[in-house]
């Protein structure tokens, strides 16, 4: 092995420096103050899993994206977290057991073994909050709105978009109509992809209910804004779970709005749909094709660990949203004295119990200011230990 193959990291894999760090730190640290003040409460899931237990009920999606190991103490398989709500519900169906609703949240790392997107990040540091044990639009709202609260402290202020959708409303069209398991497969494919042509084809080949042909036809292609709604209402009139649905829909959109939310209605959105039941939703900012957070309603995660429990929630990637805004520059104190001086320690004690960051000028080395991100400097002067800048 050469030189440079020695510091060389995997694809997807890489190193966050000091100021980076302390931006993604001060960030997580306001995050979950933000979710305590909401009533949120911290949560640690363990990294690694046996491979039964961490791909069960709505991490079996997560398969191709967990890294596999053998346990050297069972022999048994176990799995890196590829993804964290799993098994936060199971904390929540198992390990807590409330009657009422949970509010729970987390911030730690995660591993996929591949990366969500071209020259992305394998290691995202996941944040995200889940409600559970409320099936109601209510909670819903509470979570995005808690969701553009975070998006703002992150520093995306008023360019971020909202795409809402609602899985139900799709689910209940497609229960109208006698499609194979294989069928519906491909027809949600299409739905994905928003393939024009091939939708038309597809359902030309099928002897579907007139109602329902009508409604898959459009359902891909009613997106925008509110003027949405009175064409949706009119074409799935005779579908009342989907008419549900729309109304739960218009009324997060007429709260959002209020509030000064940018909203962009996809009617036909079926991103997680074997995973979400309800609700779905994205926040992007303009021009990116990849959302900065996203989540929604899964109604029963919670049912393979003995507990049927109704929940939604959202995570997104803490160091992305990190990005947002550009790395705190350094601001520090060089400290020029020395620690057999009980006045100057005490000096310096003051000024970090004031939230200061001080450092030790080192006696023989290269104490550049600069280069350990200080602009101001503790110097003696007129009988005591002064401050100073120091002009760059």
């Amino acid at each position: 092995m050469n030189q440079e193959e020695q510091w060389l990291l995997p694809d997807g894999v890489e190193e966050v420096l000091p100021e980076r760090a302390r931006a993604i730190e001060q960030l997580r640290r306001r995050a979950l103050d933000l979710y305590r003040s909401w009533g949120y409460e911290l949560v640690f899931p363990p990294l690694i899993e046996f491979l039964e237990s961490l791909l069960n009920g709505a991490g079996r999606d997560l398969e191709r994206d967990t890294f596999k190991i053998t346990d050297q103490l069972s022999g048994r398989l176990m799995g890196v977290r590829a993804d964290m709500t799993p098994q936060v519900a199971r904390i929540d169906a198992h390990g807590l057991r409330r009657n009422g609703p949970t509010r729970l949240c987390y911030c730690s790392t995660a591993l996929r073994a591949k990366p969500a997107q071209a020259g992305g990040t394998r290691l995202p540091y996941q944040l995200g909050v889940e409600l559970f044990g409320h099936a109601g639009a209510d909670s819903d709202l509470e979570v995005v709105l808690l969701l553009l609260d975070t998006l703002a402290l992150a520093g995306a202020g008023d360019r971020v978009v909202l795409d809402l959708g609602h899985v139900g409303i799709f689910r209940a069209v497609l229960g109208a109509c006698d499609l194979s398991a294989a069928d519906q497969s491909t027809l949600e494919d299409i739905y994905l992809r928003k393939a024009r042509t091939e939708l038309d084809r597809f359902l030309a080949e099928r002897a579907l209910p007139a109602n329902a042909t009508r409604a898959l036809a459009a359902l891909p292609f009613l997106d925008g804004d509110g003027a949405v709604f009175p064409q949706a209402r009119e074409l799935l009139a005779d579908f009342p779970a989907a008419t549900e649905a729309l109304a739960e829909l218009e009324r997060l959109v007429a709260v959002l709005e209020a509030g000064g939310a940018r909203v962009h209605l996809d009617l036909g959105e079926l991103r997680g749909y074997h995973y979400h039941t309800g609700c779905v939703f994205a926040a992007y900012l303009p021009g990116d094709s990849e959302p900065l957070a996203k989540g929604g309603r899964y109604d029963h995660i919670g049912e393979v660990f003995g507990r049927a429990r109704p929940a939604t929630g959202f995570s997104a990637d803490l160091k992305k949203l990190a990005s947002l805004t550009p790395a705190p520059r350094g601001a520090g104190i060089l400290a020029r004295g020395g620690l057999d001086d009980p006045d100057f320690r005490e000096r310096v004690a003051q000024l970090r119990a004031q939230g200061e960051r001080v450092l030790l000028a080192l006696d023989g080395a290269d104490n550049d200011p600069a280069e350990l991100g200080c602009d101001r400097e503790l110097v003696v002067a007129d009988g005591g230990w002064t401050l100073q800048p120091i002009s760059s």
